[in-house]
């Protein structure tokens, strides 16, 4: 079986974070681990507080993966602080991981930071360089490229400023447009993957599924073209399933392709 692994931050609701993305690998036949980097306090209707891990324990996680079930891929999402970024970025290159696909997590659905100033250079810094993609919604390559992002043609625009500035593949999610859900792959390729925007308000934990997907694919070993393309069609049917839980953007049903008696 294949292996992938989750740096991620806990969604106590199941929507997002560590728990979406181990939902995400088992839906792909994929043995999935975790290293739990925060404690967040949040559910549909948004996030109310955090409690970041210390960095000697998540390094010490980490190495508890790493020196026993070597995983195939790597996922890292919620990263808050320089020290935590600090010990993954350690930990990846001493134990030479591959596959690696960073979630640019900075802002949650609710509009909170979930990022510092100092935290985002160590974080471009320190993880970019070793990730092999990088998965920002359109508020997060804002921040990345330095203008407001309002079409496509800045999209692309953006993708190029980002893909020049840090050298990695970017998949730029367009799903804040308001006309439609198209998203861009670039690598100095410009891929533009197409599809129809669902009517559906339950996108909780969306970056995180998309992302995790990315990863359990490739833990697969499908290239990373097709396993973006894949991680979109995943995600499409998760939504489109209509699962409608909580009082606030619900979750995706992550098992949608898993019947049950």
């Amino acid at each position: 079986m294949k292996t992938a692994l989750t740096i991620a931050g806990s969604d106590p609701s199941g929507g997002a974070g560590i728990q979406a993305d181990l939902k995400t690998f088992a839906a792909h036949g994929v043995y999935g681990m975790s290293v739990l980097t925060s404690v967040t306090s949040q559910n549909t209707s948004g996030v109310f507080d955090v409690f970041d891990i210390p960095s000697a324990l998540v390094y010490s996680q980490l190495q508890a993966v790493f020196t026993d079930i070597f995983p195939d891929s790597v996922k890292i999402g919620m990263v808050s602080n320089s020290e935590i970024i600090e010990s993954i970025a350690r930990s990846l290159s001493e134990y030479k991981a591959t596959k690696i696909v960073l979630d640019t997590v900075m802002i949650s659905t609710s509009g909170r930071p979930l990022l510092s100033g100092e935290s985002l250079n160590t974080l471009t810094s320190r993880l970019f360089p070793i990730a092999d993609i990088i998965t920002p919604n359109l508020p997060e390559a804002s921040v990345l490229c330095g203008f407001d992002i309002k079409n496509e043609n800045d999209m692309l625009g953006a993708a190029k400023v980002i893909y020049e500035k840090f050298g990695t593949a970017i998949l730029l999610k367009g799903g804040h447009l308001n006309d439609d859900c198209n998203d861009l792959y670039f690598d100095g390729r410009e891929i533009w993957l197409t599809s129809e925007k669902i009517s559906n308000p339950n996108t909780h934990g969306t970056g995180c599924t998309l992302s995790s997907a990315i990863s359990a694919n490739l833990a697969l070993g499908f290239d990373i073209v097709t396993s973006v393309k894949k991680a979109k069609e995943y995600v499409f049917g998760a939504i489109n399933d209509g699962l409608d839980l909580g009082s606030g953007n619900g979750p995706l049903n992550h098992m949608y392709k898993i019947k049950f008696d």
